[in-house]
């Protein structure tokens, strides 16, 4: 079963939380056990599992992102996102899940982020489910 979720970034670089929105799409699939794949149908945005309590981890990220990747280098890419297609590759497009009692099988501390490299913009993320 498939969902999309639509995420509208709200910067150039960020990490938005939508573990609220993939347990939503859960819940519509109603599947209480299985595997969730949730994957950034994007080159320049990936899918990131990591702590959601302190909003300093997502700007610690970003900014060391960026210093490993700095928009000012220069690349051969005319388009200039260079930097967001190598941050994208770098964290991934995806994650695979375990959903138990209809919801993601998460950790205390951990959430699911969309991370937008190559924002604001309107975004897809599709959430597929398979049932065990």
């Amino acid at each position: 079963m498939i969902e999309r979720i639509q995420v509208t970034s709200e910067a150039r670089e960020q990490l938005k939380d939508i573990t609220s929105e993939v347990n939503a799409a859960l819940r519509k699939v109603g599947v209480k056990d299985g595997v969730c794949l949730i994957f950034a149908a994007h080159t320049t945005a990936g899918i990131v599992v990591n702590e959601n309590a302190d909003p300093a981890v997502c700007f610690d990220m970003l900014d060391w992102l960026e210093s490993a990747v700095p928009q000012s280098t220069p690349f051969r890419h005319e388009e200039g996102n260079s930097p967001a297609h190598i941050k994208a590759t770098l964290v991934g497009q995806s994650a695979s899940l375990p959903v138990e009692g209809g919801r993601l099988a998460l950790g205390v501390w951990q959430g699911v982020f969309f991370a937008e490299f190559d924002g604001p913009r309107d975004r897809t993320v599709i959430v597929s489910v398979v049932a065990s």
